[in-house]
């Protein structure tokens, strides 16, 4: 029986997954051969997909990037010296890009079914959920406090406050909501886990739920990632029949369900306030804090929300303990963070690390520098708000501290990669554009202040004379001032990031003087 496995995640399916697999299965029907043809996950190693991979005694076998052409010559190599294809990769383990990984959330990513609980058992699944139901609630929150997990949204607030504060709230009814509107640039770990582990997702949910006393819970996924929606639906029909959700949980005696919601495509439904008000049926629209959501959230009722990687790190938490995560990461940012690089990146994927190391080995040594084979010009971190960060500054190791010491932030781990030919200018009014049309209008610094900002980067570049450019640049920066700390939420707020870093490391793009510290 040749057994192989083939992802079903939809990045590889766009570049032709479906094809080569029925091909597969075409071509051994032909030959007679016995195939055991498995769709699994993604391991995120998206240069390479379409990935195909081989199980043998000595572990699996890969090889890609195959077309549908490859398939006749790769079952000739696998009924003889599967080393002799042109595209064979060896063992996929042992690919330099994933053997220096530390992967814990995404430790069964290309290896399980995505919708096998047998698949995900094996592989440590459900373990979180057991741990948890033996415990206190208030015992699980001090192992989420103590592990040190802060939110992987953004804002990178300790998880564990957060549980306290939504435990100790006094109501009837409480809830916990999963913020799954990835919109950042350049993001897709969310899309991966829910394709590829929804009960990851599920099992961190039901373990929150669990130990601040909610007994329902939402899925909020945008409307861009059908595969997603399809993928955990079907999966909570699975975990339900299983009894890891419903009236008893995991033979708990206490309930917890949980409900997808899609949403319609707006950005700031990612603000976790604005997501609240389009889970009520409102138009999403940001609201003043105080009150928080832990206190007055959903349908006005106490409220956890957290994004996917936070509540999928949780599992891992109570299955291992507090400090087997405590052990990974450097400073107050602890456990791993899932890296993605995108842009003009030559080996474009997922990275999964302890937080430490540099953008410059992410860049460089996981990414391979730019796919155009020019100069690296600088990398975008933290979504279309994130700061452009120039290779000067590549050493700076990811940690939410060192990030912010600079003027930037990691955001949800996108990192957008540009050559040199990339216009800062035309970045910088970019980002302005993008915060005008994603705006609730709300507040007055982000509806009138986008709009006004873009105006002023069409009159710095348009300007003829340095002086009149510097006069405009000096408005643009004071424009981002007012923005940054009068906006209601993060989109007006953080909008100045990318302009000011572009004004600030690329003054010539805006036809304005270099100087020297920013050579």
């Amino acid at each position: 029986m040749l057994k192989l496995f083939a992802p079903r995640d939809s990045v590889a399916r766009a570049v032709g997954a479906e094809n080569v697999a029925a091909a597969l299965v075409r071509e051994a029907e032909r030959r007679q051969i016995p195939l055991d043809l498995q769709r699994t996950s993604s391991r995120g190693l998206y240069w390479l997909e379409p990935l195909v991979e081989l199980e043998t005694a000595n572990g699996r076998l890969g090889f890609g990037p195959l077309t549908e052409a490859d398939v006749p010559a790769l079952l000739d190599a696998m009924a003889g010296d599967p080393a002799s294809h042109p595209l064979a990769l060896g063992p996929v383990e042992e690919i330099p890009y994933l053997k220096s990984q530390q992967r814990l959330l995404f430790a069964r990513a290309g290896i399980t079914r995505p919708l096998s609980l047998d698949d995900y058992r094996a592989h440590g699944g459900f373990e979180g959920l057991a741990r948890a139901v033996g415990m206190d609630g208030a015992e699980v929150v001090a192992a989420v406090l103590d592990s040190g997990l802060r939110g992987r949204g953004g804002a990178a607030f300790p998880a564990g406050i957060k549980w306290r504060t939504v435990r100790d709230a006094k109501a009837a009814q409480k809830y916990v909501v999963c913020n799954a509107d990835e919109g950042d640039s350049g993001t897709f770990a969310d899309r991966m886990l829910m394709e590829g582990d929804p009960f990851l997702l599920i099992e961190g949910m039901a373990i929150a739920g669990l130990a601040v006393g909610a007994s329902m819970g939402y899925i909020y996924v945008r409307s861009e990632y059908p595969d997603s929606v399809t993928t955990l639906n079907q999966a909570l029909e699975i975990a339900r029949e299983a009894g890891y959700l419903g009236e008893d949980v995991a033979g708990s005696g206490r309930a917890f369900d949980l409900e997808v919601r899609v949403g319609a495509g707006a950005y700031i439904c990612g603000e976790e306030t604005a997501l609240l008000d389009s889970l009520e049926g409102k138009r999403g629209v940001v609201r003043a804090k105080p009150p928080l959501p832990a206190l007055e959230g959903l349908f006005g009722l106490p409220t956890l929300v957290h994004n996917v990687l936070t509540l999928a790190s949780v599992p891992i938490i109570l299955a291992k303990g507090s400090q087997f995560y405590r052990d990974f990461g450097m400073g107050r940012s602890l456990g791993t963070m899932p890296f993605q690089l995108a842009g003009n990146i030559r080996h474009g994927g997922l990275v999964e690390r302890a937080f430490g190391l540099t953008l410059r080995e992410l860049v460089e040594g996981y990414g391979g520098g730019t796919a155009s084979g020019r100069p690296l010009k600088a990398a975008q971190v933290g979504g279309p708000l994130g700061a452009w960060v120039p290779p000067s500054q590549f050493d700076t190791p990811l940690d939410y501290e060192a990030f912010a010491a600079m003027g930037a932030m990691l955001g949800h781990g996108g990192v957008v990669v540009a050559d040199d030919t990339l216009d800062m200018a035309r970045m910088a009014r970019f980002a302005l554009q993008f915060c005008a049309e994603e705006s609730c209008g709300k507040c007055t610094p982000c509806r009138i202040g986008s709009t006004r900002g873009v105006e002023v980067v069409d009159r710095l570049i348009a300007a003829t004379d340095i002086t009149a450019r510097e006069e405009q640049a000096e408005l643009l920066l004071d424009l981002c001032d007012t923005m940054q700390y009068g906006s209601l939420c993060a989109l007006g707020g953080m909008t100045s990031y990318p302009v000011t870093s572009a004004l600030k490391h690329f003054p010539a793009d805006f036809g304005l003087a270099t100087k020297e510290a920013d050579q």
